[in-house]
């Protein structure tokens, strides 16, 4: 792909023939500018969206309580897309027809592309059959727990739900039963529900109490959580990394921590499963977590999750009732079949590993060419790019200015959450990519001045 020469454009504003034709689609009302005019975030596609956003907050309380997932300019411009028209293979569409190229994939669970046909006409042919047939069964629910036991190392039993909140949920349920205890210690992202929220309004303060939570990198607060309630904690529940890559070893330290405590040790796979690994971060590190939940990448988007496991932890649910009319929905059974099934039996893992790789290495380059304080961490499925400026105030900016840019530029990053790579991903996308990045690195120049290291 030709690569435009870098231009440094100021904050807001984009060059239109930075855009190869086609990563840019005439607005709804009007042809696009002419090229080479510097045009504001409206001009790019965002007109249409902050006309709906303006409407949709009196009535949606999603839009009118959260924030946006890249701040408007200082001169109140939006520059990052909140809604969109469609999405196809690694692209979306902007409500004014603008393509980008997606690195957020739904936080994730996007892992074959956006509306994969396999997956959509799986999902089809269930749904024309019908979907909710509570009390009875699928047989595809047989066939996925199947699946599931046979990917994942160690696991006996599957449990099948709808959201990865529900699945740690009841992975916490199961594991208070099975050892009598009730204390839960936790690192990382693992939902919303009381127990681990991150945010304490609106939860009693005995919920709280429950929940302990201890240092990663220091396997010291782990040792000390155990100490201060000895013989209380039921299960060590964790991600199995952040935004970088695992030491060796260190799941399999926190595992042998948590058994000769007496308690149980369970992986939150919601990111690593599906997309690392066919059998998610326990295959690629070599550790066997006594139960495992996982969402997102197993059915390539659609809603379901699975607790995993071994059969005696599972066998806990003859003492406890967790039930949902949706639980029994084929649909989204059927798009996981047809995930997993692609994953297992294609090279589409080796290819997102491929083109992550690719993106991580020439976004190094790129950092290390504009000398900007900042590197490149992570697997390659799931990629970020971490600020690393001393002063926290001055990484925030660093990393909204960078993402602002690339939005305005065509390219969905996250300036606070990993990024994603799907098989979809082409030789061309990454090339795009990494040319807006270039070019949004290059804007960061003036901040850097301004705030010398």
């Amino acid at each position: 792909m030709d690569q435009p020469a870098v231009e440094k454009t100021a904050v807001c504003e984009v060059v239109v023939s930075s855009y190869p034709a086609q990563f840019l689609a005439p607005p709804a009302d009007g042809p696009p500018p002419s090229p080479g005019r510097r045009f504001t975030a409206q001009d790019a596609g965002m007109a249409l969206d902050d006309r709906w956003h303006t409407q949709s907050a009196r009535t949606d309380a999603r839009a009118a309580t959260r924030g946006d997932v890249v701040g408007p300019c200082a001169s109140g411009l939006t520059r990052y897309p909140r809604y969109f028209s469609r999405a196809a293979g690694p692209h979306l569409w902007d409500l004014d027809g603008k393509r980008y190229v997606d690195f957020n994939l739904g936080y994730g669970p996007v892992v074959l592309g956006h509306a994969d046909e396999r997956v959509t006409e799986a999902v089809l042919a269930e749904l024309r059959n019908g979907n909710c047939v509570a009390p009875l069964w699928s047989r595809r629910q047989s066939e996925l727990t199947d699946l599931l036991t046979s990917v994942v190392p160690g696991a006996e039993m599957a449990y099948l739900l709808k959201t990865g909140s529900d699945a740690t949920s009841t992975a916490v349920r199961l594991s208070r039963i099975f050892t009598g205890r009730d204390k839960v210690i936790r690192w990382g992202y693992n939902g919303w529900h009381d127990w681990a929220a991150g945010i304490p309004a609106g939860i009693s303060e005995a919920t709280r109490a429950d929940t302990l939570l201890f240092d990663y990198s220091d396997l010291s607060t782990l040792r000390d959580a155990f100490a201060r309630h000895p013989g209380q904690v039921a299960c060590v529940l964790m991600m199995p990394f952040g935004d970088e890559t695992a030491p060796e070893g260190h799941l399999q330290k926190i595992r042998d921590i948590a058994h000769e405590h007496g308690a149980l040790f369970v992986l939150d796979e919601m990111r690593s499963g599906f997309r690392l690994n066919l059998s998610g971060a326990q295959g690629l590190l070599g550790v066997q977590a006594d139960v495992s939940t996982f969402s997102k990448a197993m059915a390539n988007g659609h809603p379901i999750s699975a607790v995993v496991g071994r059969a005696d932890v599972l066998s806990a649910l003859t003492r406890t009732r967790i039930s949902s009319t949706f639980y029994a929905d084929p649909a989204p059974m059927a798009a996981a079949l047809a995930t997993i099934r692609i994953l297992r039996d294609t090279d589409a893992l080796e290819r997102i590993w491929k083109a992550g790789a690719s993106f991580q290495e020439g976004l190094s380059a790129l950092v290390d060419r504009h000398r900007v304080p900042a590197r490149v961490v992570g697997y390659p499925p799931m990629p970020f790019l971490q600020f690393t400026h001393p002063d926290p105030i001055i990484r925030e900016r660093m990393s909204t200015a960078f993402t602002g840019e690339a939005a305005q530029r065509g390219v969905l990053l996250h300036p606070s959450h990993q990024w994603f790579l799907s098989a979809a991903h082409t030789r061309e996308d990454i090339e795009f990519a990494l040319h807006v990045c270039d070019q949004a690195l290059a804007v960061l120049e003036p901040v850097l001045e301004a705030h010398a290291v």
